[in-house]
Protein backbone atom coordinates (compact mmCIF):
# COMPACT_ATOMS: atom_id res chain seq x y z
CA UNK A 1 0.00 0.00 0.00
CA UNK A 2 2.66 2.35 0.97
CA UNK A 3 4.98 1.77 -2.09
CA UNK A 4 1.83 1.99 -4.52
CA UNK A 5 0.99 5.52 -2.92
CA UNK A 6 4.86 6.36 -3.16
CA UNK A 7 4.73 5.46 -7.21
CA UNK A 8 1.18 7.35 -7.51
CA UNK A 9 2.43 10.80 -5.95
CA UNK A 10 5.29 13.10 -6.45
CA UNK A 11 7.70 14.10 -3.11
CA UNK A 12 6.08 17.06 -3.01
CA UNK A 13 2.48 15.76 -3.09
CA UNK A 14 3.27 13.48 -0.56
CA UNK A 15 4.52 16.36 1.40
CA UNK A 16 1.20 18.45 0.99
CA UNK A 17 -1.43 15.44 1.66
CA UNK A 18 0.65 14.94 5.26
CA UNK A 19 -1.41 17.72 6.46
CA UNK A 20 -4.88 16.59 5.97
CA UNK A 21 -3.77 12.96 7.16
CA UNK A 22 -2.13 14.37 10.48
CA UNK A 23 -5.22 17.10 10.88
CA UNK A 24 -7.57 13.69 10.64
CA UNK A 25 -5.23 12.02 12.81
CA UNK A 26 -5.61 15.18 15.76
CA UNK A 27 -9.54 15.22 15.42
CA UNK A 28 -9.74 11.60 16.77
CA UNK A 29 -7.83 12.71 19.46
CA UNK A 30 -4.52 11.71 18.88
CA UNK A 31 -1.77 13.61 20.33
CA UNK A 32 -0.30 16.85 17.97
CA UNK A 33 3.04 15.08 19.31
CA UNK A 34 2.29 11.82 18.20
CA UNK A 35 0.67 13.05 15.28
CA UNK A 36 3.50 14.36 13.42
CA UNK A 37 5.67 12.19 14.40
CA UNK A 38 3.88 9.21 12.61
CA UNK A 39 3.33 11.34 9.56
CA UNK A 40 6.72 12.12 9.59
CA UNK A 41 7.75 9.39 9.65
CA UNK A 42 5.60 7.63 7.47
CA UNK A 43 6.06 10.65 5.25
CA UNK A 44 10.19 9.79 5.10
CA UNK A 45 9.63 6.42 4.17
CA UNK A 46 7.44 7.54 0.97
CA UNK A 47 9.74 9.70 -0.43
CA UNK A 48 12.82 7.91 0.25
CA UNK A 49 11.65 4.31 -0.35
CA UNK A 50 13.71 2.35 2.57
CA UNK A 51 13.64 2.74 6.03
CA UNK A 52 17.30 3.86 6.34
CA UNK A 53 16.38 7.81 6.65
CA UNK A 54 13.94 6.89 9.20
CA UNK A 55 16.12 4.97 10.92
CA UNK A 56 18.45 7.76 10.61
CA UNK A 57 16.12 10.33 11.86
CA UNK A 58 15.12 8.45 15.01
CA UNK A 59 19.24 8.68 15.94
CA UNK A 60 20.02 11.77 15.11
CA UNK A 61 17.03 13.89 15.87
CA UNK A 62 16.31 12.03 19.04
CA UNK A 63 20.47 13.06 20.68
CA UNK A 64 20.53 16.51 18.53
CA UNK A 65 16.79 17.44 20.22
CA UNK A 66 16.71 16.72 24.00
CA UNK A 67 20.86 17.26 24.06
CA UNK A 68 20.22 21.11 22.75
CA UNK A 69 21.92 23.32 25.42
CA UNK A 70 19.07 25.84 24.11
CA UNK A 71 16.11 24.15 25.16
CA UNK A 72 17.26 24.11 29.18
CA UNK A 73 15.47 27.70 29.19
CA UNK A 74 12.38 26.28 28.60
CA UNK A 75 11.91 23.92 31.85
CA UNK A 76 13.54 27.04 33.66
CA UNK A 77 10.95 29.17 32.65
CA UNK A 78 8.44 26.87 33.09
CA UNK A 79 9.71 26.02 37.42
CA UNK A 80 10.06 30.20 37.72
CA UNK A 81 5.93 29.75 36.94
CA UNK A 82 5.19 27.44 39.27
CA UNK A 83 7.73 29.13 42.06
CA UNK A 84 5.79 32.73 40.81
CA UNK A 85 1.90 31.01 41.47
CA UNK A 86 3.20 29.56 44.80
CA UNK A 87 5.01 32.74 46.00
CA UNK A 88 2.57 35.30 46.46
CA UNK A 89 3.25 37.56 43.92
CA UNK A 90 0.31 37.50 41.72
CA UNK A 91 -1.65 38.89 45.12
CA UNK A 92 0.69 41.58 45.63
CA UNK A 93 0.63 42.82 42.23
CA UNK A 94 -3.35 42.87 42.34
CA UNK A 95 -3.18 44.90 45.45
CA UNK A 96 -0.83 47.62 43.90
CA UNK A 97 -2.86 47.70 40.77
CA UNK A 98 -6.32 48.21 42.65
CA UNK A 99 -4.33 50.69 45.10
CA UNK A 100 -3.97 53.13 41.62
CA UNK A 101 -6.58 51.64 39.36
CA UNK A 102 -9.27 50.92 41.31
CA UNK A 103 -10.89 54.43 41.90
CA UNK A 104 -11.46 54.58 37.82
CA UNK A 105 -14.85 53.26 35.86
CA UNK A 106 -13.52 49.45 35.41
CA UNK A 107 -10.45 50.20 37.27
CA UNK A 108 -10.37 46.77 39.03
CA UNK A 109 -10.69 45.17 35.45
CA UNK A 110 -7.72 47.14 34.36
CA UNK A 111 -5.71 46.85 37.59
CA UNK A 112 -6.33 42.62 37.02
CA UNK A 113 -4.69 43.27 33.33
CA UNK A 114 -1.92 45.12 34.59
CA UNK A 115 -1.27 43.11 37.39
CA UNK A 116 -1.16 40.03 34.77
CA UNK A 117 1.53 41.86 32.58
CA UNK A 118 3.60 42.46 35.74
CA UNK A 119 3.67 38.09 36.82
CA UNK A 120 3.82 37.74 33.18
CA UNK A 121 7.03 39.40 33.48
CA UNK A 122 8.47 36.56 35.41
CA UNK A 123 6.56 33.37 34.37
CA UNK A 124 6.57 33.54 30.28
CA UNK A 125 3.55 30.85 30.68
CA UNK A 126 0.02 32.17 29.65
CA UNK A 127 -2.21 29.83 31.45
CA UNK A 128 -0.14 30.24 34.51
CA UNK A 129 -0.72 34.08 34.37
CA UNK A 130 -4.32 33.10 33.92
CA UNK A 131 -4.77 30.80 36.38
CA UNK A 132 -3.09 32.92 38.90
CA UNK A 133 -4.73 35.98 38.40
CA UNK A 134 -8.00 34.13 38.26
CA UNK A 135 -7.81 32.95 41.51
CA UNK A 136 -6.72 36.25 43.18
CA UNK A 137 -8.79 38.78 41.01
CA UNK A 138 -11.99 37.22 40.21
CA UNK A 139 -13.15 37.18 43.66
CA UNK A 140 -12.62 40.84 44.28
CA UNK A 141 -14.06 41.69 40.78
CA UNK A 142 -17.08 39.95 41.65
CA UNK A 143 -17.30 40.97 45.15
CA UNK A 144 -17.45 44.73 43.24
CA UNK A 145 -19.59 43.73 41.52
CA UNK A 146 -18.14 43.54 37.81
CA UNK A 147 -20.45 41.89 35.56
CA UNK A 148 -19.42 38.19 34.63
CA UNK A 149 -18.82 39.05 30.95
CA UNK A 150 -15.94 41.61 31.80
CA UNK A 151 -14.41 40.52 35.07
CA UNK A 152 -13.94 36.26 33.15
CA UNK A 153 -13.23 38.39 29.67
CA UNK A 154 -10.75 40.82 31.12
CA UNK A 155 -8.79 37.87 33.35
CA UNK A 156 -8.78 35.69 30.36
CA UNK A 157 -7.10 37.90 27.93
CA UNK A 158 -4.90 39.50 30.83
CA UNK A 159 -3.33 35.93 31.04
CA UNK A 160 -2.10 36.44 27.64
CA UNK A 161 0.27 38.78 28.48
CA UNK A 162 2.11 35.41 29.93
CA UNK A 163 3.87 34.76 26.69
CA UNK A 164 3.25 38.48 25.27
CA UNK A 165 5.64 40.15 28.21
CA UNK A 166 8.89 38.45 27.93
CA UNK A 167 10.00 36.18 29.15
CA UNK A 168 7.74 33.70 26.80
CA UNK A 169 7.93 30.12 26.00
CA UNK A 170 6.22 30.17 23.27
CA UNK A 171 9.09 32.60 21.80
CA UNK A 172 11.86 30.43 23.00
CA UNK A 173 10.21 28.03 20.87
CA UNK A 174 9.76 30.02 17.90
CA UNK A 175 13.55 31.15 18.03
CA UNK A 176 14.62 27.56 18.34
CA UNK A 177 12.56 26.57 15.34
CA UNK A 178 12.82 29.90 13.35
CA UNK A 179 17.07 29.84 14.53
CA UNK A 180 16.44 33.31 15.87
CA UNK A 181 18.09 34.96 18.30
CA UNK A 182 16.19 34.63 21.72
CA UNK A 183 17.77 38.31 22.97
CA UNK A 184 16.48 39.99 20.34
CA UNK A 185 13.27 38.27 20.22
CA UNK A 186 12.53 39.44 23.72
CA UNK A 187 13.72 42.81 22.94
CA UNK A 188 11.01 43.17 19.77
CA UNK A 189 8.25 41.84 22.46
CA UNK A 190 8.79 44.31 25.01
CA UNK A 191 6.92 47.49 23.27
CA UNK A 192 3.82 45.72 21.33
CA UNK A 193 3.76 43.53 25.04
CA UNK A 194 3.21 46.96 26.83
CA UNK A 195 0.99 48.29 23.95
CA UNK A 196 -1.03 44.92 24.50
CA UNK A 197 -1.86 45.71 28.25
CA UNK A 198 -2.56 49.17 27.34
CA UNK A 199 -4.98 48.44 24.73
CA UNK A 200 -6.72 45.90 26.91
CA UNK A 201 -7.35 48.73 29.64
CA UNK A 202 -8.68 51.08 27.08
CA UNK A 203 -11.00 48.62 25.81
CA UNK A 204 -11.85 47.72 29.67
CA UNK A 205 -12.56 51.91 29.49
CA UNK A 206 -14.67 51.80 26.66
CA UNK A 207 -16.66 48.29 27.37
CA UNK A 208 -18.43 50.20 30.47
CA UNK A 209 -18.78 53.25 29.54
CA UNK A 210 -20.84 50.90 26.74
CA UNK A 211 -22.32 48.72 29.04
CA UNK A 212 -23.09 50.90 32.09
CA UNK A 213 -22.95 48.74 35.13
CA UNK A 214 -20.72 46.50 33.88
CA UNK A 215 -17.90 47.50 36.16
CA UNK A 216 -17.94 49.99 39.27
CA UNK A 217 -15.46 52.64 40.84
CA UNK A 218 -14.13 51.70 43.96
CA UNK A 219 -13.43 54.63 46.41
CA UNK A 220 -9.91 56.69 46.09
CA UNK A 221 -7.43 54.91 48.40
CA UNK A 222 -5.03 57.40 49.76
CA UNK A 223 -1.32 57.77 48.31
CA UNK A 224 -0.08 56.91 51.63
CA UNK A 225 -1.78 53.53 51.13
CA UNK A 226 -1.26 53.32 47.29
CA UNK A 227 2.78 53.54 47.91
CA UNK A 228 2.85 50.89 50.41
CA UNK A 229 0.95 48.60 47.88
CA UNK A 230 3.77 49.21 45.70
CA UNK A 231 6.04 48.96 47.72
CA UNK A 232 5.07 45.56 47.82
CA UNK A 233 6.20 44.46 44.58
CA UNK A 234 9.54 45.05 45.16
CA UNK A 235 10.19 41.60 44.66
CA UNK A 236 8.56 41.17 41.31
CA UNK A 237 10.34 44.16 40.01
CA UNK A 238 14.24 42.36 41.37
CA UNK A 239 13.39 39.78 39.58
CA UNK A 240 12.00 41.28 36.78
CA UNK A 241 15.34 44.00 36.41
CA UNK A 242 17.63 40.53 36.94
CA UNK A 243 16.46 38.44 34.76
CA UNK A 244 14.80 40.79 31.69
CA UNK A 245 17.60 43.50 32.36
CA UNK A 246 20.36 40.62 32.67
CA UNK A 247 19.41 39.44 29.34
CA UNK A 248 19.22 43.18 27.58
CA UNK A 249 22.43 44.31 28.58
CA UNK A 250 24.33 40.93 28.14
CA UNK A 251 24.80 40.44 31.70
CA UNK A 252 23.37 36.74 31.36
CA UNK A 253 22.41 34.40 28.76
CA UNK A 254 19.04 33.97 28.68
CA UNK A 255 19.57 30.44 30.18
CA UNK A 256 21.69 31.84 32.48
CA UNK A 257 19.08 34.93 33.58
CA UNK A 258 16.26 32.07 33.72
CA UNK A 259 18.18 29.98 36.28
CA UNK A 260 18.35 34.16 38.16
CA UNK A 261 14.97 34.23 38.01
CA UNK A 262 14.15 30.65 39.31
CA UNK A 263 16.55 31.25 42.34
CA UNK A 264 14.61 34.47 43.04
CA UNK A 265 11.17 33.19 42.69
CA UNK A 266 12.13 30.14 44.81
CA UNK A 267 13.55 32.92 47.58
CA UNK A 268 10.25 35.21 47.62
CA UNK A 269 8.21 31.59 48.22
CA UNK A 270 10.22 30.53 50.49
CA UNK A 271 10.39 34.23 52.19
CA UNK A 272 6.36 33.88 52.17
CA UNK A 273 6.33 30.42 53.59
CA UNK A 274 4.76 29.31 50.42
CA UNK A 275 6.86 26.92 49.26
CA UNK A 276 7.14 23.89 51.93
CA UNK A 277 8.80 20.44 50.89
CA UNK A 278 5.24 19.06 49.11
CA UNK A 279 4.80 22.21 46.94
CA UNK A 280 8.84 21.79 45.91
CA UNK A 281 7.71 18.41 44.96
CA UNK A 282 4.41 19.30 43.09
CA UNK A 283 6.47 22.35 40.60
CA UNK A 284 9.10 19.95 39.98
CA UNK A 285 6.63 17.10 38.58
CA UNK A 286 4.43 19.71 37.28
CA UNK A 287 7.69 21.50 35.74
CA UNK A 288 8.90 17.91 34.31
CA UNK A 289 5.64 17.07 33.13
CA UNK A 290 4.89 19.92 30.31
CA UNK A 291 8.66 20.49 29.85
CA UNK A 292 8.62 16.28 28.29
CA UNK A 293 5.46 17.37 26.71
CA UNK A 294 7.28 20.33 24.76
CA UNK A 295 10.57 18.15 24.48
CA UNK A 296 8.56 15.61 22.16
CA UNK A 297 6.52 18.08 20.55
CA UNK A 298 9.33 19.58 19.61
CA UNK A 299 10.93 16.30 18.45
CA UNK A 300 8.19 15.20 16.23
CA UNK A 301 8.17 18.82 14.88
CA UNK A 302 11.59 18.05 13.82
CA UNK A 303 11.09 14.68 12.08
CA UNK A 304 8.11 16.04 10.31
CA UNK A 305 9.97 19.08 9.48
CA UNK A 306 12.79 17.12 7.92
CA UNK A 307 9.99 14.88 5.85
CA UNK A 308 8.37 18.06 4.40
CA UNK A 309 11.95 19.60 3.39
CA UNK A 310 13.58 15.98 2.00
CA UNK A 311 9.83 16.41 0.25
CA UNK A 312 10.76 20.20 -0.89
CA UNK A 313 7.46 21.82 0.24
CA UNK A 314 8.93 24.61 1.94
CA UNK A 315 10.61 25.34 -1.25
CA UNK A 316 8.81 24.62 -3.77
CA UNK A 317 6.04 26.90 -2.05
CA UNK A 318 8.66 29.72 -1.63
CA UNK A 319 9.71 29.81 -5.30
CA UNK A 320 5.99 29.68 -6.56
CA UNK A 321 5.11 33.02 -4.62
CA UNK A 322 8.74 34.49 -5.52
CA UNK A 323 7.88 33.33 -9.36
CA UNK A 324 4.33 34.40 -9.16
CA UNK A 325 5.28 38.04 -8.09
CA UNK A 326 2.59 37.91 -5.59
CA UNK A 327 3.11 41.04 -2.75
CA UNK A 328 4.61 39.96 0.32
CA UNK A 329 2.53 41.94 2.03
CA UNK A 330 -0.59 40.13 0.49
CA UNK A 331 0.95 36.30 1.29
CA UNK A 332 2.13 37.92 5.15
CA UNK A 333 -1.50 38.86 5.60
CA UNK A 334 -2.84 35.37 4.40
CA UNK A 335 -0.16 33.88 6.82
CA UNK A 336 -2.08 35.97 9.72
CA UNK A 337 -5.46 35.29 8.72
CA UNK A 338 -4.62 31.33 8.59
CA UNK A 339 -3.37 32.02 12.24
CA UNK A 340 -6.60 33.59 13.45
CA UNK A 341 -8.25 30.86 11.73
CA UNK A 342 -6.39 28.13 13.21
CA UNK A 343 -6.89 29.48 16.66
CA UNK A 344 -10.45 28.43 17.14
CA UNK A 345 -9.25 24.73 16.78
CA UNK A 346 -5.62 24.73 18.13
CA UNK A 347 -3.35 25.67 20.35
CA UNK A 348 -0.84 28.45 20.71
CA UNK A 349 2.58 25.90 20.33
CA UNK A 350 0.59 23.54 18.17
CA UNK A 351 0.18 26.00 15.35
CA UNK A 352 3.83 27.31 15.64
CA UNK A 353 5.38 24.05 15.56
CA UNK A 354 3.09 23.37 12.45
CA UNK A 355 3.15 26.39 10.62
CA UNK A 356 7.25 28.45 11.52
CA UNK A 357 9.17 25.94 9.10
CA UNK A 358 6.76 26.54 6.28
CA UNK A 359 6.44 29.88 6.64
CA UNK A 360 10.06 31.19 7.65
CA UNK A 361 11.68 30.15 4.25
CA UNK A 362 8.74 32.08 2.20
CA UNK A 363 8.41 35.11 4.45
CA UNK A 364 12.45 35.92 4.63
CA UNK A 365 12.84 35.71 0.90
CA UNK A 366 10.15 38.85 0.88
CA UNK A 367 10.63 42.28 0.73
CA UNK A 368 8.51 44.30 3.24
CA UNK A 369 10.91 47.47 3.33
CA UNK A 370 13.34 46.87 6.11
CA UNK A 371 16.48 44.60 6.60
CA UNK A 372 16.52 40.92 5.98
CA UNK A 373 17.85 40.34 8.99
CA UNK A 374 15.03 41.86 10.96
CA UNK A 375 12.14 40.19 9.11
CA UNK A 376 12.26 36.78 11.06
CA UNK A 377 11.94 38.71 14.36
CA UNK A 378 9.53 40.93 13.27
CA UNK A 379 7.62 38.02 12.20
CA UNK A 380 7.92 35.98 15.08
CA UNK A 381 5.99 39.10 17.16
CA UNK A 382 3.22 38.90 14.54
CA UNK A 383 3.02 35.02 15.02
CA UNK A 384 3.10 35.01 18.50
CA UNK A 385 0.09 38.62 18.80
CA UNK A 386 -1.89 35.80 16.41
CA UNK A 387 -1.12 33.08 18.27
CA UNK A 388 -2.08 34.63 21.20
CA UNK A 389 -5.35 35.51 19.95
CA UNK A 390 -6.29 31.75 19.48
CA UNK A 391 -6.58 31.64 23.78
CA UNK A 392 -9.42 33.85 24.05
CA UNK A 393 -11.36 32.72 20.60
CA UNK A 394 -13.76 30.03 21.30
CA UNK A 395 -14.30 26.99 21.01
CA UNK A 396 -10.71 26.16 22.08
CA UNK A 397 -9.41 29.19 23.99
CA UNK A 398 -7.70 27.95 26.79
CA UNK A 399 -7.61 30.47 28.86
CA UNK A 400 -11.68 31.07 28.56
CA UNK A 401 -11.85 27.65 30.01
CA UNK A 402 -9.55 28.30 32.79
CA UNK A 403 -10.91 31.17 33.89
CA UNK A 404 -14.60 29.76 33.49
CA UNK A 405 -13.60 27.15 35.64
CA UNK A 406 -12.66 29.52 38.33
CA UNK A 407 -15.72 31.91 37.67
CA UNK A 408 -18.63 29.98 39.40
CA UNK A 409 -22.57 31.30 37.95
CA UNK A 410 -21.20 32.49 34.73
CA UNK A 411 -21.91 30.12 31.95
CA UNK A 412 -19.16 30.04 29.17
CA UNK A 413 -20.98 31.75 26.46
CA UNK A 414 -21.04 34.84 28.70
CA UNK A 415 -17.25 33.89 29.22
CA UNK A 416 -17.18 34.50 25.26
CA UNK A 417 -19.26 37.50 25.00
CA UNK A 418 -16.73 39.54 27.35
CA UNK A 419 -13.82 37.98 25.36
CA UNK A 420 -14.99 39.80 22.37
CA UNK A 421 -13.75 43.27 22.63
CA UNK A 422 -10.30 41.94 23.66
CA UNK A 423 -10.21 39.94 20.48
CA UNK A 424 -11.01 43.54 18.43
CA UNK A 425 -8.31 45.19 20.88
CA UNK A 426 -5.95 41.93 19.50
CA UNK A 427 -6.63 42.58 15.72
CA UNK A 428 -6.43 46.06 15.72
CA UNK A 429 -2.93 45.69 17.21
CA UNK A 430 -1.55 43.64 14.83
CA UNK A 431 -2.61 45.72 12.18
CA UNK A 432 -0.79 48.64 13.16
CA UNK A 433 2.53 46.55 14.00
CA UNK A 434 2.17 45.26 10.07
CA UNK A 435 1.36 48.75 9.20
CA UNK A 436 4.72 50.36 10.99
CA UNK A 437 7.07 46.95 11.79
CA UNK A 438 9.44 50.11 13.49
CA UNK A 439 7.33 49.89 16.78
CA UNK A 440 8.40 46.54 16.97
CA UNK A 441 12.20 46.93 15.53
CA UNK A 442 12.98 50.60 17.23
CA UNK A 443 14.15 48.75 20.67
CA UNK A 444 16.04 45.87 19.14
CA UNK A 445 17.89 48.43 16.46
CA UNK A 446 18.87 50.90 19.54
CA UNK A 447 20.68 47.94 21.68
CA UNK A 448 21.89 45.65 19.04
Amino acid sequence: MLDLISSAFTPFQIGLLSFPVMLVLIAFRIPLAAAMFVTGLLGTYLVAGNMRMMDSQLKTFTYGTLTNYSLSIIPLFLLMSEFAMRGGMSRALFKAAEAWLGHRRGGLAMAAIGASAGFGAVCGSSLATASAMGRVALPELQRAGYSGALSTGALAAGGTLGILIPPSVVLVVYAILAEENIEKLFTAAFIPGILAMLGYMLTVAVYTRLVPGSGNALPRMPYRDRFRALFDVWPVMVIFVLVIGGIYTGAFSPTAAAAVGVAGTALVALANRSLGWQDLKDSLLSTGRTAAMIFFIILAAGVFNSFLSSAQVPQTLANYFLEAEVSGWTILIGMLLLYLVLGTVMDSLAMIFLTVPIFIPIITQLDFGIPQAEVGIWFGILVLMSAEIGLITPPVGMNLFVINALAKGVGIGETYRGALPFVVSDILRIMILVAFPSITMGLVRLLY
